[in-house]
């Protein structure tokens, strides 16, 4: 799979300043677990992968990274795998189509259909999975993504930031950065524009710099 804007915007997005723990669900290639060791020194990062090929690639990334020793992978289905502790933070960028044709590459479908993992089940577990008092962040579309925060209310969540990211200022809102918690509070809405005048945004080179070469 390779590295997509929606991954490189959650990674970046997501609040990780307070957190000594975080938890990677469907971690890919590893992208947003290394991510989130490259913005907190501290951070003890486990991740997990259900598709083996995805796991050997994780794997690799991690073994050829500066923050090896902190991240912690494995390989199974996080509805089953029994984790020692809860964790501070959650992060993933789940599958979002719950309808259609799946894709002819069985890696593909799993990383991309919720017949893997249906929004319901994986909000369930990062509730279970999740300290009282920590955070789980999410990107989808926004049509899913609406659907997602509703559901989430529904079973207890409540929605602490969301940021609504615009492909262009002319185009309409296309994806939804989603941070959820146990504990009421006011929720804070932002919006983000990806390219302004032709180029990239201000806004998105300063959220974005520190994870691209050539920016």
């Amino acid at each position: 799979m390779p590295v997509s804007t929606d991954g490189v915007l959650l990674g970046a997005w997501a609040e990780l300043e307070s957190s000594k723990t975080l938890l990677d669900i469907g971690t890919g290639t590893g992208l947003l677990s290394l991510m989130c060791a490259q913005r907190n020194l501290s951070l003890s990062i486990d991740a997990i992968e259900i598709d083996s090929h995805a796991v050997e690639a994780a794997q690799y990334n991690f073994t050829h990274s500066p923050w090896y020793e902190r991240i912690k992978l494995h390989s199974g289905d996080v509805l089953t795998h029994s984790f020692p502790n809860r964790f501070d933070c959650i992060i993933c960028n789940p599958p979002y189509f719950n309808s259609g044709e799946q894709a002819q590459n069985i890696s593909r479908a799993t990383a991309r259909h919720t017949s893997s993992l249906s929004h319901q089940d994986l909000l369930k577990r990062c509730w279970d999975l999740l300290t009282d008092q920590g955070y789980a962040s999410f990107v989808l579309p926004k049509v899913e993504g609406e659907a997602f925060i509703a559901l989430a209310k529904q079973q207890g969540w409540s929605l602490q930031r969301l940021c609504q990211v615009k492909p262009t200022e002319r185009k309409e809102v296309s994806r939804l950065l989603i941070q959820l918690n146990k504990a009421s509070m006011t929720e804070d809405h932002s919006t983000l524009t990806i390219h302004e005048s032709g180029s990239y945004s201000d806004d998105f080179i300063q959220l974005t710099k520190a994870f691209y070469l050539k920016m």
